[in-house]
Parts: C-alpha cells; structure tokens; sequence
C-alpha cells in the first residue's frame, strides 16, 4: 500500500481497514466536500456534476446539480479550455449546461464553480480527457458476458457494493494496454477502485489498487502477448461501494509512465529526462523548462498520436542536477563527483535496503533548506534524509515533514565537504524509487489564502458582495524566511467592487480585508489577483494560493482529494434588504478592560427580521461573544469585547460580519473596517489582604496609581465579594491624584470563614463622552474569621453560716487568674481596633 502522511496505510483487506472504509461509505453522503453546507442557506450550493467529465474538442451536456440554481447566470472556470454553449435555469436544484471543450483543453480535472444573482456556489471539477466517452451498461458483472468497448474509449461507470464492472476490448500482440481510472480523483465522493486486466482463462496480466503516480486511483497496463480478446476489470478495491462510487476509466494504447529520472532540472536550460515505469520501456525527451516555471511542473508525455491521461509532475528550479554514479551506497566509496553548492542531487533507490550517499562542498554560515522529493514526483520511495561530517559522523536527519517528503533546516557550521544519505524508510527499492534533493537557500517569499472557516466545508472561501454593500473575508499570509508586515493588493476585481485592507503585521499572520460594491455596480465576476508584498522588500512578495478540499474520509477527516487554485472569485450580487456599520470608538480598549462596539443596520424597507452579528477575527488577545443579535425590527446592538492583560499594544483593524435570512434563504455582509486601538490601562489597583470577623465591619483598602493622564473623576466599584458581605460603600470617585481608596463593608455572622480571593475593582473614565472601562486589582482577598470563643464565667463563692461555725475544716484554693489571651485572639482584637478606626475616619 501507498504510504499517507508517513505512516503505513492500513489494508483494505484486514479488519482495521475494512471497518475505517465501511465507516467511510456510511457516511460518505454527509460529507460537507460533496454537499453544500445548510448554514449558507441562501447562498447557491453545487454538489455534483453529472456526467462526470467528457472529451476535449467535442461538445457535452452536463448537469450542475445542487440548490438554489434557478437564477444561475455564470459558470465560472479557472483556467481557459471550457466555454459555455447555453444553459436552461428552469430547474433550482439542476441547471443544464451545454459546454464546448477545446482541442487543446488540458487534460485532467477543471475547477468550476457556478455564479447566481445571490451568490457564489462551492467548487466542483470536471474532468477532461482525449477519448470518446461511453457509460457503463448493467448487467456487466459477470465475467463470461463482459461490456463490449472499442479501444482508446473512456467509460462512465458506478462501482457498486459487491460489484465488479467487466468490459472486454480487442488487442493486437506486441500492443500497450493501459487501464486509467478516476474515481478518488474526481472530487465527489471517497472511493477506492481497484483495475485488473485479465485473457479470457481469467489469467491477471496487471493489476492496481492504489498507486504512487495517481493518489488512490489505479494504474493497470500490460504487453500484449498475442493477439486477443482480454477483460478489464473494475470494482471498489474492498467491495464497499455505493451508488456515488463514480469512476471514469480510460482504456486504451496511450504511454503510461508512472515516473521522471531525474525528477526535475534547471530553469531555462535543456534537461535530458527519461521516463519510467512503462510496459514498453522508458521514454526519453529532451524538455526546457520556462523561464517563469518554479516548483512543480506537469508533462504529458505523447507518443504516436496519443497522450498520457494524466502528466508527470516534475520540478523546476535554479539548480543544476548532479546525478548519481553507482557505488555510492557508503560514505567511505563513491564515484559520484564532489559537488559544490547549490545544486540538486538525484538518485533512485535501485533495490531494498539501499541507501546514496552524495559528497558535497559547503562554506560556514550557509543556510538551506534541504529538501528530498519523492511523492511529490510520483515516487514510491518514502525518503529519510540525513546530513553527515566528512568522517560520516551524523548531524541531521528528517523522515516526513508535512508529508512523506523530507526537510531540514541547515546552517552549515564550517567550511569543509559533507554527505547527504537518501534510503526508503521501511527499506524498500526498485526502479521507480527516484528522488531529488535540493538545496534552496532561505530567501524570503510568501503566499496568500483564505483559511478554513469551518472543518469539511468550502463555506465562505468565495468572495460574493452584495451590490452598494460589503462582504468581509480572512487573508492568511504564509511566510517563509522573513517577518515582517506584508502589504496587501488586488486586480482584475469585478467593475465598481474595491478592496478595504490593512497591512498584516508581522507579528499576525492573518488579517480581515473588506471588499466593497458600488450602488450601481453591475452584477458580474472576475478570478481576481491577490497577491501580498514584504514592506521591507519589495522583491519578496507572492500570490494567492487556495487549497480546495473535495473529499474526506477516515481517520480523523484526512484530506484525500484536493484542488489548488491561484485566483479568489469575486463577483457582486444582488442587493441585500440590509446594511451594517460599526461606529468607530473614539477611546482605547485597555489592557484587562472591557468596550461595547456599537453595530448599526440600515434596514431596507419591509424588512424586519433580525440579524446575526459575528466577529470575523479577534486581533491577539482581544476576545469577544460568538454571536450577538439585532433583534427583530431594530437597528442597533452592542458587541462586548475585552482584552487580555497581555493584549497587543496595537492599533488593529477589524470587521464584523451579518447575516440574515432575506426570504431566499441567508444572506451576508459585512462592516466596514474599523479601527480598534488597545493601550495599557490608565489605573492600577492593588488591593492588600482585608481581614474581619463574623457580625463585624471592615475596611477594604487599594492602593491606586494613575498611569496614564486623564481628565475629571474615574468611578470605581469593588466587585466579587464574597456571599453574605454587602458594602455600606457602593462607589467612589476619585481623580488621577488619589493614591488610596476605602470601600466600608459589613460581613454577616454566617459569612463564610475564610480567604476568598476574589476581589477586584471595575473602574470607569470617561473620555470624548465614550467609556475606558479597566477591570483592577484582581485577586485581592478578603479573610473571614469566626469571633474567638467567650471567656469561661468566674465561680460563685458560697454565703457564710448563720449557725455556730463547727469544727475548723480547710478552705477552699483561692480562684485561679484569668487566662492570658492567645497570640491568635490578640491579633483579632488588634485587628478589630484598627478596622473599627478606619471606619470612624
């Protein structure tokens, strides 16, 4: 089995893996990648595109089902190669376009998304390929009776649950039989397909299940022996499949190598690159890599007409490639040639327990980060990557990070030769184990996204503003050798929107942005630019890049499927029935201090319902309520806010989001971007350890000092007594030369005994008519003590006898003293003295 996440994938066929995929199929059809979410209830949703994909240079009908689709007006793509034909609105939950594919349409998956009057749906694929498509015809699940299908053919199938597809075409000897499929690849659903290629005496000539070049999907080809009838076979790798385990599976003669040796070359030079993996033998091409290339490149190899399904990826860089001379499994022997930096190793890993060794040159104080790709060049080899002294002593080594790949951050420590050693982490080899590693010296660079807002959903990772109005979104920024404040910009954004943005700090990496329509903006969409620029560097900027996850599955929602885009979807929608403003505050929010944000909404007329209000994003240490509501027919709201007593010294931009239902279902907006000053507080309180008994009164003092100036009185109240002490002192007023206030409480002679260390002070300034609230003094303590026990009472001495005294008997011990006072008694009474001074002052 392939290996996710550097960790061995459990098999399908053993208990474990066969309950994680049944888990998997049961709730395949509540995966939020493949529904629209119900939280966007107004918003547009697209769940699936039926057929699943067609042939470039052809027309094609599909449907977009999903919800809300009846005032569809746009199908939106991100790269060029698909246009629309026409397209019937007639029906909210399917919208029926005919589309035309071009001739040089890229092979493989298409993002798309569909745009209505109200909003934006989520992103689904379509997949292009080069040959004629056909459907699945039942029955075809009996070996003896397969589908007939002509050669080079795509075929639209379901593999059901204990079902296995059979189709049956004629080939020729010394013919390649390659067997595609995508299912996982397709991003609507978690399915696993397995694909055989069988003669007619059942004899398997080929068989996958998952594969390294191709994700989940499999990979079958096979030599023709003699000429033929042969079976392909496709089923659900562990017979779990359902109604949505779609498959589209290319069966033909077209090139199949699964990878590239050496994986990659230098930007704007000729690179001499054979492919591997084929049943017919490698393929060697020349191949330049652009100028503008850097970092992964896909290549579809073509060979007598016919194209590979998929590309190769490979990579692009500014390195020169040293390529490995065997032996070199040993640090001590090797007849690869001693390089000097920077450049790019590339080996493979020819058999198992294999291990290369590269002898290289290095100065003191260079920094890298040294990477060794493998799965991310469709290698089967799960690198361990290791540095070494010149004695082979070892200095670093790295297996997975972020992924099966490896990395190191290096500085070298002196000028001098060192090794890196590339083996399998489980010791495994073969032909196909290649693997590059690159030494990229830390220069700053940077990306933007729009990060996750809610687990398993694409919910806002669209941009759709209302016409005269806002929509508020996060911009992640993503650094890579650098801190420091990124500037943000946009362009090719729809006529009359505009983008609202602060700075990222560098001491965030993220921020809200505003994007803004005007009244009359027409309703329309771009695949807007974002990009972000290091404010201490202009060269270090970068663009946006958005993950799109379409399909989750077990454990732990792992992502098997994703898309990646390079343009955020902005478009204006129709207007919504309200508008919301927050009124900037005119004074600070303190350090341990409370505000109340004030929220206004413009109501149009006729609506009424009330409004969900949300704080896109806290700055550091700021905290806020989930959700605060304007009620029912009003127009104002109060946001409670507070911060840290370590909060960000900063003045930040935030923005509040709303959202309403409108009749149609929800709609979104947002404020505009709003300054948030937070400071230190103006007061500081402390408040030394009170002490009094049950039934008695106290003084409970603070020490106050003025830390900043302000102007008249600041009112203080003392919060969190304990049960059964009231105050006779509710408030003071105080100006900024006070150093000592005095709240007069009385403590109840049930109160409970004790240290209740939960005093604190709430204190109020107002400025420019506003309030700078600051909660003081925190932890201040109040002790509660019983009173001491009464004191024993004195004997009664007896009355003398009227009658004749008898004879002398002995008297009785005069009374004892009284019993001195306990250090512990005089204490309290000491303490009493003084509280009971303290009050009469």
């Amino acid at each position: 089995k392939t290996r996710i996440g550097g960790s061995p994938r459990i098999g399908p066929s053993s208990p474990d893996g066969l309950l994680l995929r049944l888990k998997g199929w049961l709730i395949g059809a509540m995966l939020l990648g493949c529904f629209p979410s119900p939280s966007q209830a107004g918003s547009p949703g697209l769940s699936i595109l039926l057929p699943r994909g067609g042939q470039r240079g052809t027309e094609m009908d599909v449907s977009f089902h999903g919800a809300r689709l009846g005032d569809a007006q746009e199908i939106l793509f991100y790269e060029p190669g698909l246009t629309v034909l026409s397209m019937n609105t007639s029906n909210a939950t399917e919208l029926k376009v005919r589309l035309k594919a071009a001739p040089d349409a890229r092979l493989g998956q298409h993002v798309v998304r569909v745009r209505t009057a109200g909003g934006i749906t989520e992103a689904r694929t379509l997949s292009i390929g080069q040959y004629p498509v056909i459907d699945e015809k039942e029955p075809n699940n009996d070996f003896a009776s397969p589908q007939p299908i002509p050669l080079n053919t795509t075929v639209h199938g379901v593999a059901g649950t204990e079902d296995i597809d059979y189709f049956k075409v004629e080939a020729k000897k010394g013919m390649r039989l390659t067997v595609e499929v995508e299912s996982m690849r397709l991003g609507s659903s978690l399915v696993d397909c397995h694909a055989s290629i069988l003669d007619l005496k059942r004899f398997e000539l080929s068989a996958s299940d998952d594969s390294a070049f191709a994700l989940q999907d499999p990979v079958a080809s096979a030599l023709i022996a003699e000429d033929g009838v042969y079976v392909v076979a496709i089923r659900e790798s562990s017979y779990a499949g359902n109604n949505d385990s779609r498959y589209r599976v290319h069966v033909g003669t077209a090139p199949r190598p699964l990878v590239a040796y050496p994986p990659g070359g230098r930007i704007d030079e000729e690179t001499d690159i054979v492919f591997l993996g084929d049943v017919k033998g490698g393929h060697r091409e020349k191949i330049k890599f652009a100028g503008n290339a850097s970092g992964e490149v896909e290549h579809y190899v073509i060979q007598d007409g016919q194209t590979s399904p998929s590309p190769n990826r490979l990579r692009a860089s500014p390195f020169a490639n040293v390529l490995e001379t065997e032996p070199n499994n040993s640090h001590a022997q090797t007849n690869t040639p001693v390089a000097e930096l920077p450049v790019a190793f590339n080996g493979i890993i020819e058999k198992s327990g294999d291990t290369d060794f590269f002898r290289f040159k290095a100065k003191g104080g260079q920094k890298y980060e040294v990477r060794c790709l493998a799965r991310s060049v469709q290698s089967p080899l799960d690198p361990v990557l290791a540095l070494h002294k010149a004695d082979g002593a070892k200095l670093a080594e790295n297996d997975d990070s972020g992924g099966p790949d490896s990395l190191i951050s290096w500085t070298v420590p002196a000028d001098g030769d060192y090794w890196i050693s590339v083996r399998d982490h489980l010791g495994k080899g073969g032909p196909l184990y290649v693997y590059r590693v690159e030494f990229v010296p830390p220069n700053p660079s940077l990306s933007l996204s729009i990060p996750e807002y809610a687990r398993n959903s694409q919910q806002r990772n669209s941009i759709p503003v209302p016409k005269g109005n806002r929509f508020a979104t996060l911009l992640r920024v993503n650094r890579a050798n650098f801190g420091g404040n990124v500037i943000l910009s946009a362009q090719n954004l729809p006529p009359g929107v505009s983008l609202m943005s602060d700075l990222i700090a560098g001491s965030v990496n993220e921020t809200p942005v505003v994007f803004e329509s005007a009244a009359d903006a027409p309703l329309a969409s771009r695949m807007a630019t974002l990009s972000g620029a290091w404010t201490n560097s202009p060269g270090a900027s970068g663009g946006f890049r958005q993950q799109i996850d379409l399909v989750y599955g077990e454990p732990n929602n792992t992502v098997y499927y994703k898309a990646v885009v390079d343009k955020a979807t902005v478009a204006v929608t129709e207007e919504a029935p309200f508008k919301i403003r927050a009124v900037e505050p005119k004074v600070p929010l303190v350090q341990s201090g409370t505000m109340s944000l004030k929220i206004v909404a413009d109501r149009k007329e006729g609506f009424k319902g009330p409004i969900k209000l949300s704080m896109l994003w806290n700055p550091p240490g700021i905290g806020s309520q989930n959700e605060v509501v304007i009620p029912e027919g009003q127009t104002e709201a109060l946001y409670p806010l507070n911060a840290s007593g370590d909060a960000a010294v900063q003045t930040w931009k935030i923005a509040i989001l709303a959202n309403a239902d409108a009749g149609k279902g929800t709609v979104w907006t947002s404020s505009q971007l709003t300054s948030l000053t937070v400071s230190p507080p103006f007061l500081s309180l402390q408040i030394p350890m009170a002490a009094g008994e049950q039934g008695q009164s106290v003084a409970i003092v603070g020490k106050i000092q003025a830390l900043q100036p302000f102007e008249g009185e600041a009112r203080i109240e003392l919060l969190g007594l304990p049960p059964k002490v009231d105050l006779t002192t509710n408030l003071l007023f105080i100006t900024r030369t006070n150093q000592e206030i005095s709240f007069a409480s009385r403590i109840a002679s049930d109160a409970p005994v004790g240290q209740h260390k939960t005093l604190f002070c709430q204190a109020v300034i107002m400025k420019d008519g506003e309030p700078i609230a600051h909660s003081l003094g925190g932890g201040g303590t109040l002790r509660i003590d019983a009173p001491p026990p009464p004191k024993p009472a004195a004997p009664a001495v007896a009355a003398a006898s009227p009658t004749p005294a008898p004879a002398p008997v002995a008297t009785p011990a005069a009374q004892a003293p009284p019993k001195p006072l306990s250090r512990l008694e005089k204490l309290r009474l000491e303490a009493r003295e003084r509280a009971q001074a303290q009050i009469k002052q």
